[in-house]
């Protein structure tokens, strides 16, 4: 059986109250690269996926998302340590990101987001090509009325 601890509920009343904080809150989360698309995994517990949102907007990515709390209106609540609260994060994306392939997934309250490497920032090899023989440079001392011009001069 639970135990009433005043003491707790002092606590909750004096952080809520002093709590400056108001309005969108951060979601914590995780961005790593893996081959040719970055990874972003955001804690999202208890929303329902139908309030997430995201947005791309040019090179900035925004993150949306509500959790909101049902009640009855009989309830008698015995306590409550749960908020309603909104959540957002935005992140510049930089170059080279494909915005057009980003992808998205929530699942046991975690949103992630696939965002694709650009086929023109993805690392390529440069093949070297030659002709059959590479031209001879050829230079000569120059006599004083063509000093203005370059001379090549015989190997």
């Amino acid at each position: 059986m639970a135990t009433y601890d005043p003491f707790r509920d002092l606590d909750r009343l004096a952080s809520s109250l002093f709590d400056t904080v108001r309005g969108p809150r951060r979601m914590p989360m995780d961005l790593y690269r893996d081959g040719d698309h970055y990874v972003l995994t955001a804690d999202l517990p208890g929303i329902d996926p139908g309030s997430v949102d995201i947005d791309v907007d040019g090179q900035l990515l925004t993150i949306r998302a509500e959790r909101t709390l049902t009640s009855g209106e009989d309830v008698k609540w015995i306590t409550r340590e749960r908020e309603a609260a909104s959540f957002l994060r935005q992140l510049n994306l930089g170059q080279g990101i494909d915005t057009e392939r980003i992808s998205a997934n929530y699942s046991n309250g975690v949103l992630s987001v696939m965002i694709p490497v650009s086929e023109k920032a993805k690392p390529r090899k440069i093949e070297v090509s030659s002709e059959g023989s590479a031209p001879v440079l050829q230079a000569q001392e120059s006599n004083q009325s063509n000093k203005d011009e370059p001379q090549p001069i015989e190997q």
